[in-house]
């Protein structure tokens, strides 16, 4: 095993040291369970009972997951959102975008669920811990093939899609993989049904545009099409404003105070993740609407803010940010729909 390791860092001269022990810490756990009488070879440890079966997942891969998953661990928000939609709790998730805890919208739903890394950063340590027998993750979060081979030592790894990809493909992954793909289809049947209801006791909104901003410091960035909140929209058959109704190379995209503009609308879902980002999670803040509050105070201070239409029409909806600007599954599809309904209820 060590010589694999040496290998695997001479032809990875970025990798850091973090996922180096990481890979350490995952072969150990994949041995101690051999030595249990578990399983023998890394990433295909079965159920308690031994069955498994074969899964394809959004990389073309086959992969042998347990056919009664028990100990599964979530490394993206859309994954554990599908999970939770399919009335499991996962055995561990990483914090949601930002954050430092899982994402505000779901609740109690993932109340207690061990934190196990930050998007893209999982604790290989911490996960091996769990010892869990399905590790699900995406695009949204892991693109790394080293990180995935790690993680491979540890458990069966189901990537369930790409960011930006179909909400519906990745859920449809996910409850292929917890195989429970029946249930899966009856959640996704579940928001469709919702989508038409609240489509039909909407106003006429034909000719209006809705934008989606997430509001950090003192830029704002847009949510584009592919995002979920777009997608939400289109759903509706809401329109975008032309700066927003396109898709995007990244999760959102960020707008120079210059071309505050591109921001405006007649309606405005407006949200932030507090002084958080990606990159840094520990730097503090909230994702809730009284965050979005706050958030607007200083956004109303930035020169050429409140010139804006849908601040003068006083349009601008407060939302939480964990649900309007960041992503996730049916769950967040499904709250969603409730947010337009109610906050155009209430303009």
């Amino acid at each position: 095993m060590t010589l694999r390791f040496m290998r695997l860092i001479a032809t990875r001269p970025r990798a850091t040291l973090a996922k180096v022990v990481g890979c350490v810490i995952g072969v150990a756990v994949a041995a101690t369970l051999t030595g249990c009488g578990v399983a023998s070879t890394p990433g295909t440890q079965p159920a308690s009972d031994g069955q498994t079966r074969t899964v394809a997942d959004a990389t073309g891969a086959t992969v042998t997951v347990p056919a009664d998953p028990q100990t599964v661990v979530t490394l993206s928000e859309p994954t554990l959102d599908g999970v939770l939609a399919l009335d499991m709790k996962p055995a561990g998730t990483t914090a949601g975008r930002g954050l430092q805890a899982a994402p505000s919208y779901l609740g109690d739903r993932a109340a207690g669920v061990p934190i196990v890394g930050n998007v893209a950063n999982p604790n290989f340590e911490e996960i091996g811990k769990l010892k869990p027998d399905l590790i699900l993750t995406d695009g949204t979060s892991i693109n790394d093939d080293a990180q995935i081979e790690q993680l491979k030592a540890l458990a069966p790894v189901v990537v369930a899609g790409d960011a930006g990809g179909s909400w519906r493909d990745n859920f449809r992954i996910v409850g292929d993989a917890l195989n429970r793909a029946d249930e899966a289809a009856k959640v996704v049947q579940s928001y469709e049904e919702h989508v038409d209801d609240v489509k039909a006791q909407l106003g006429d909104y034909s000719g209006k545009t809705f934008s989606i901003v997430r509001w950090q410091g003192n830029t704002a960035s847009l949510i584009l099409q592919e995002l979920l909140p777009g997608q939400a929209l289109t759903d509706l058959g809401l329109q975008r404003p032309a700066s927003q109704n396109r898709e995007g190379a990244g999760h959102s995209e960020p707008v120079s105070l210059e071309n505050l503009s591109e921001i405006d609308a007649d309606y405005m879902f407006f949200g932030t993740l507090g002084g958080s980002s990606v990159d840094n999670s520990d730097a503090g803040g909230a994702s809730d609407e009284e965050a979005a509050k706050e958030a607007l105070r200083q956004a109303v201070a930035v020169p050429g803010f409140t010139s804006l239409n849908v601040y003068q029409q006083q349009h601008v909806f407060l939302v939480d940010g964990s649900r309007w600007t960041s992503t996730g599954g049916p769950l967040l599809m499904d709250s969603l729909i409730t947010d337009v309904q109610n906050k155009l209820a209430g303009e």
